[in-house]
């Protein structure tokens, strides 16, 4: 991990999304083939999460 700075950061940010291989980023990278099992996993994991409990 690194950081830079950049006067536009969010379309450096677009530009290495399509070059780098970034499985763990949805946006912008539905290309990726873990796409859309990873999104499938995260509205489970929330779901699951609401269910619990709170304690205060």
């Amino acid at each position: 991990m690194c950081w830079i700075e950049h006067a536009e950061p969010w379309a450096l940010e677009s530009e290495l999304i399509s070059q780098l291989d970034l499985p763990l980023n949805l946006d912008q990278n539905c290309h990726n083939a873990f796409h859309d099992r990873l999104k499938k996993l995260r509205v489970q994991a929330r779901q699951q999460a609401r269910a619990l409990p709170i304690r205060a």
